[in-house]
């Protein structure tokens, strides 16, 4: 994009619609033969920077900005994914995406098998000829499960299935496509952003190679984009199988916002990091039931040690085995902000049970780690001890 009176600072374009300078350039526009915009539902020049911006900070081939990070990931299944097809999910979803394959994408004929973090021999043979798509999360929201993302991509490489990896909640800490990733997930109205402002969501993509999966018989319908757009197949199929039709396009002011965020991402993920560490190593010292992978009785405490060097996202889990315990809990806050948010740059709380998760069955909520006195805690930017300080304040006041 163009500067504008040589700003600094990206320049909001909030236009709905661009101009086309003849009939000639409005041809090769939606040919694709042309780069200029088309209509911002399919693309925005303030929301092009932060596209740019995220697929050089993932090394990806491009990215794609949509409305929220559930948007981001309908679009990238919707446009792998036909009637009839397999996705292969694994370790406790956060609850909307959970919600999104158990309940809504079934009713158009997409099916999902549930698998734990850990069952890599059953999610192998769990593989059919109508897989099409392998998901997980970095770390799981709000069970805090670490899956083994080497051996995930392997499986979803020696399988030829593509493989999305959510990374809303360890930008710059995990880098997917090292791990095997097609596709890389954010909500980035999470800490990307980091402070509540925007509803934003992106996919950012691999380069589709010469001999690579999506050259296999399971990705036929891929053929006339990889001719057409060679390395960026996967960004038009995007675009064309759903951007276009569902419109879950990105809005240039939340884009703007987001870049805004992206300025203090590291500053900001190092801070929370390194808080969470002390914070949960206190709290559990203090008679806490206390959940994070760094803590020495966590199961996946050795995969922490081994991939998540430089920590997992701004979570914490706190269970005060009871709802009414959980509610006191989180009256008595002084610091904690009562909202379904994280990777806040303010600390977070909220009950799961009876928010996020009300509506699942008990069986469901089993799978997904969700239990009665169940509190999920975003770390912030406050001082480590402050925000320790007020959660032992809350532990005393719920007993």
């Amino acid at each position: 994009m163009q500067s504008y009176n040589r700003a600094i600072s990206t320049p909001i374009v909030s236009s709905a619609t661009f101009f086309y300078e003849n009939s000639q350039e409005a041809e090769d526009i939606f040919s694709g033969n042309s780069k200029e915009f088309l209509y911002s539902r399919m693309g925005n020049p303030t929301s092009s920077q932060l596209e740019e911006k995220l697929t050089a900070m993932e090394n990806g081939i491009g990215a794609v900005a949509t409305s929220s990070g559930m948007g981001a990931i309908s679009m990238v299944i919707t446009s792998l994914c036909s009637s009839g097809d397999e996705i292969i999910a694994i370790g406790g979803l956060f609850g909307g995406s959970y919600a999104l394959m158990s309940q809504t994408l079934p009713r158009f004929g997409i099916n999902t098998k549930f698998l734990e973090v850990d069952d890599l021999d059953n999610i192998e043979n769990s593989i059919t000829t109508k897989t099409k798509v392998i998901f997980c999360e970095s770390i799981g929201n709000p069970s805090l499960r670490l899956p083994d993302l080497a051996a995930l991509g392997q499986i979803a490489t020696k399988h030829n299935i593509a493989f999305i990896i959510d990374n809303t909640i360890t930008p710059l800490v995990i880098k997917p496509f090292d791990y095997g990733a097609d596709v890389v997930i954010y909500s980035t109205t999470k800490i990307l952003s980091g402070n509540s402002s925007a509803l934003g969501g992106i996919a950012i993509f691999k380069e589709v190679k010469l001999s690579d999966k999506f050259h296999t018989a399971r990705y036929e319908f891929l053929k006339p984009f990889i001719n057409k757009l060679k390395g960026k197949a996967l960004i038009g199929c995007a675009k064309k199988r759903a951007l276009r039709d569902f419109g879950m396009s990105a809005n240039a002011h939340s884009s703007y916002q987001t870049l805004l965020g992206l300025e203090t991402l590291e500053l900001r993920s190092n801070r929370i990091n390194t808080s969470c560490e002390i914070i949960a190593q206190i709290l559990k010292s203090e008679g806490v039931c206390v959940n994070h992978p760094s803590l020495e009785e966590n199961k996946d405490n050795l995969l922490y040690k081994e991939s998540f060097k430089d920590g997992c996202g701004s979570m914490i889990t706190i269970d005060m085995e009871t709802k009414e315990k959980a509610y006191k809990f989180l009256d008595s806050s002084k610091l904690l902000i009562l909202t379904a948010n994280i990777g806040d740059s303010r600390t977070l709380g909220l009950h799961m049970a009876s928010t996020i998760y009300q509506d699942f069955s008990d069986s469901e909520k089993k799978y997904l780690g969700i239990t009665e006195g169940l509190i999920r805690v975003s770390i912030g930017l406050e001082k480590p001890q402050d925000i320790i300080d007020d959660l032992l304040n809350c532990f005393e006041s719920s007993k």
